[in-house]
């Protein structure tokens, strides 16, 4: 499967005529990437969101989030802060993803709903407070699955937004997970060393014998 497309191999891709994908550009119903040389290009994110029909819009999201219920006063600050950010750069978003959970737990039910819906294409533009509130670690890999899907992800980079105290419990876990298995590790090879010591010994047999 072809990662990127020409303007040619890209209409021949989904039954349409050049034309008609330089009008949808025009219209802004399409936009073309771009190679670091210059040269236009559209990949498979466009492919799948054209196929079917004509293309639809794809979603602008603000997604905010913090780590523990208690932080509510926290996540209204985040939401109100994204909300005058967007007003002030002219940014219609189309839907507000709040969440409360650990930015170590990437198991967060709303968080897998982003990213399958940026696997298919369906976000072109996703706005976050900070880069942890996405995720606490592994940040440019998700970066990179969403240019591969033609999302751009905007970091306000409001440090304030970004609780300190979350930090240290994050940071927390990592030492308490770390801790555990050195220590499962350390039971292991002293399991090891006592079924050993009750095995008896054989004495080698005489060369001579």
């Amino acid at each position: 499967m072809r990662s990127h497309y020409s303007i040619g191999e890209f209409a021949k891709r989904i039954g349409r005529s050049v034309q008609t994908v330089r009008r949808w550009e025009r219209e802004g119903k399409l936009q073309a990437k771009r190679l670091p040389s210059g040269h236009r290009y559209f990949d498979e994110s466009d492919v799948r969101l054209m196929l079917g029909g004509a293309p639809r819009e794809r979603d602008v999201v603000v997604y905010c989030r913090v780590s523990s219920a208690g932080q509510k006063d926290d996540l209204a600050s985040q939401v109100q802060a994204m909300e005058t950010y967007c007003l002030g750069a002219g940014i219609a978003v189309d839907e507000w993803i709040q969440e409360v959970g650990g930015g170590m737990n990437f198991k967060r039910k709303r968080f897998l709903g982003l990213v399958d819906r940026i696997q298919r294409g369906e976000v072109r533009l996703l706005l976050v407070a900070h880069k942890d509130r996405l995720m606490r670690f592994g940040f440019d890999l998700l970066a990179h699955l969403a240019d591969e899907n033609g999302c751009e992800i905007v970091v306000v980079n409001q440090e304030s937004l970004s609780p300190e105290q979350e930090m240290v419990e994050d940071l927390l876990a990592i030492v308490h997970t770390f801790s555990c298995r050195l220590y499962g590790m350390r039971k292991y090879k002293q399991s090891i060393k006592e079924d050993f010591a009750e095995m008896p010994l054989r004495q080698p047999k005489d060369a001579c014998e």
